[in-house]
């Protein structure tokens, strides 16, 4: 409990009075005696009146409160949570909230004064924004709380238990259910391909039609049926993907307000929605990490919210890459034929074991290698050079481009596919880079 600000007014102006009256007693002016009895006089009903005002707040019962949080927030994006407030109390009051959130999320509109009416209960609402991925739990709820006659304030913490959970940016994802595929694809940037050929999984026999090839009649359903059938193919749908997630410190680089691990989630998630709605089986496999996680490749959508489980409270380390490490395991546990995915950030010094690593992997599965690009390097190689600085500067970042891309020419001489992307474009580029090789039928 603390004095409010009339109480400081009221004892201010005490104060002065008695200034006043010493100074003048002190220049030997005649006062009468009246007005240090009155000034007396105010100030011991000030303090009666304060400690009356402060027996009856600690008195004055606390009001009930409840918090509706979501139980599960995207990173990065505002999100409200409702405070709803009961109360007994018989005249209008007028007090503070402060809602103890927990670190890791931004917050706005915080501290709020509410007025409460009697009979009545009253809600509100703030806004969060989480920075981090993860479980996170709220406590309690702050209030002040003012006394009757308004002198003193009076701090309570109110226990108000709850947890949620954050979760990648999967907002865009769940709303993307809302349009039809194609049209979402094409708003994030994604282009697919004109498909070439026919698809290699048989569909269904139909009647020959014009512009039919003769490769596609089945001659023995023709003969049965006397009369021209064709064969009928569509893209492959009962294929796995896996993700190899890069788990150590090259993935805690920051762009923006996510790391490129963040970046590496989000993209790993999108491609996951695209694959599950084409009918694929997706799974996820981690290393450099604390713990490596092994998802196996499920089909149906219900393995979004399985993989959203998985990855939510993923961090990444100050471990460094182990490749050969995942390839064991990777190879341990997953026998049948799969597109590996590897989302990493290169270096230069990742040549001979990153390559020996997914020769391995290449002999039984086929391997996409994502590696993600600083922006601040493309930033660098634009910057005009107007100082010896900026000259370093443009140097260094040309030089380790220069040895990035040999990294990648290196790998490809070996048929091994990288996709280099900035983190912001990782997951478009890797669904078309998916589509297009499934039309290709090369998956």
């Amino acid at each position: 409990m603390k004095p409010a600000r009339a109480l400081l007014i009221l004892l201010g102006v005490l104060l002065g009075l008695a200034i006043a009256l010493g100074a003048l007693q002190a220049l030997a002016v005649k006062l009468p005696q009246s007005l240090h009895a009155l000034w007396w006089g105010l100030l011991l009903a000030l303090t009666g009146a304060a400690l009356i005002d402060a027996l009856r707040v600690r008195k004055l019962p606390s009001p009930r409160l409840e918090r509706q949080l979501p139980g599960n927030l995207p990173l990065g994006r505002w999100s409200e949570v409702r405070l709803t407030l009961h109360h007994t109390y018989a005249q209008p009051l007028t007090l503070e909230v402060f809602d103890h959130v927990a670190d890791g999320i931004a917050f706005e509109h915080l501290p709020q004064r509410i007025e409460l009416h009697p009979g009545e209960q009253t809600q509100f609402a703030y806004r969060v924004r989480p920075l981090l991925r993860g479980h996170f739990s709220f406590t309690q709820c702050e209030i002040c709380l003012p006394s009757p006659l308004r002198l003193w304030r009076a701090r309570r913490y109110l226990a108000l238990p709850g947890e949620t959970r954050v979760y990648p940016d999967f907002a865009r994802l769940y709303g993307a259910q809302l349009m039809a595929v194609d049209d979402w694809l094409s708003q994030l940037g994604v282009r697919q391909r004109p498909r070439r050929g026919l698809g290699l999984e048989f569909h269904q026999l139909r009647e020959f039609r014009d512009g039919d090839s003769l490769r596609q009649i089945d001659w023995k359903a023709t003969a049965r049926k006397r009369t021209p059938i064709a064969r009928e193919y569509q893209d492959e749908r009962d294929q796995q993907i896996i993700f190899l997630l890069d788990c150590g410190r090259r993935m805690r680089s920051q762009d923006g307000e996510l790391a490129h691990f963040d970046h590496a989630l989000n993209a790993c998630l999108l491609l996951s929605y695209v694959a599950l709605r084409q009918g694929d089986a997706v799974g996820l496999a981690t290393f450099a990490g604390e713990q490596a996680r092994f998802l196996a490749p499920v089909k149906g959508q219900a393995q979004l919210n399985v993989l959203l489980n998985a990855v939510y409270d993923l961090r990444s380390t100050l471990q460094p890459a182990d490749f050969a490490a995942a390839a064991d395991s990777l190879l341990a546990r997953q026998r049948r034929r799969a597109l590996v995915v590897l989302v990493s950030n290169l270096r230069d010094e990742d040549d001979e074991e990153l390559l020996r690593a997914v020769k391995r992997i290449g002999r039984q599965h086929r391997v996409l290698i994502a590696s993600l690009r600083e922006e601040v390097l493309d930033s660098l190689r634009h910057t005009p050079v107007e100082d010896f600085a900026t000259a370093l500067s443009y140097c260094g970042a040309v030089d380790y481009l220069n040895d990035r891309a040999g990294l990648h020419e290196r790998l490809a001489a070996h048929n091994v596919p990288v996709l280099d992307a900035r983190p912001c474009e990782l997951g478009p580029q890797l669904v078309s880079r998916y589509l297009a090789w499934k039309k290709a039928g090369v998956l």
